[in-house]
């Protein structure tokens, strides 16, 4: 098994609270019939010494290269990662909508946000 692999496996299993709440609003098609998949690989090029170069997406529907993330009180250090991780993954075309843990007490909001993205990304 790959690291990659590895790696995913062990984010699903050790999925935040927000993450698996979420995930409940999202998996089995349950947001206009979208298929998401969790913690998705992304590879985007490769080091010098050939390993590839990947981020780890919380949720991602690849029909519409629409990326979802969840923002935990770790991102406020690190805003200039995650704005060139989205250049990058704007680049390959992946449109990246962010949320606030604390956002998902309003959980129509996000859906109504999430959906909007849905319906006005071509396939």
């Amino acid at each position: 098994m790959n690291r990659i692999t590895k790696l995913v496996r062990e984010l699903r299993k050790n999925q935040t609270p927000s993450e698996a709440l979420l995930w409940g609003k999202l998996r089995n098609r349950k947001l206009n019939n979208h298929k998401f998949l969790r913690q998705h690989p992304i590879i985007y090029g490769s080091d010098h010494l050939n390993n590839p170069l990947f981020f780890i997406l919380d949720f991602y529907c690849s029909t519409k290269k629409l990326a979802i993330e969840l923002d935990g009180s770790i991102h406020n250090n690190q805003k200039e990662e995650d704005a060139s991780r989205d250049k990058i993954l704007t680049s390959l075309g992946i449109t990246v909508i962010r949320f606030r843990n604390n956002d998902l007490v309003n959980m129509e909001e996000v859906k109504s946000k999430i959906e909007f993205y849905l319906d006005n990304k071509a396939e």
